[in-house]
């Protein structure tokens, strides 16, 4: 059995409609998460395939000098 050209063009088609439809079901979507709060971050894949962490805060760097490199030293 030989395909045709155009049957060959419509089955590449097809599957690259079909992995396009998975590749957009299979990305992770946020959600909010009303059981564990506002600390935790969820994502939800395919509609069926759910994780959780807790939410990574920033940290805020502290600046620490002591009284020697704050003061400049003069010459003279």
């Amino acid at each position: 059995m030989t395909m045709s050209t155009r049957s060959l063009r419509a089955l590449a088609i097809a599957f690259a409609v079909v992995a396009g439809a998975a590749l957009l079901l299979a990305r992770p979507q946020p959600f909010e998460s009303a059981v564990l709060g506002a600390d935790w971050e969820c994502t939800q894949t395919a509609f069926v395939l759910t994780s959780c962490a807790p939410r990574v805060r920033e940290a805020i760097p502290a600046v620490e000098t002591s009284r020697k490199d704050a003061i400049r030293q003069t010459r003279g």
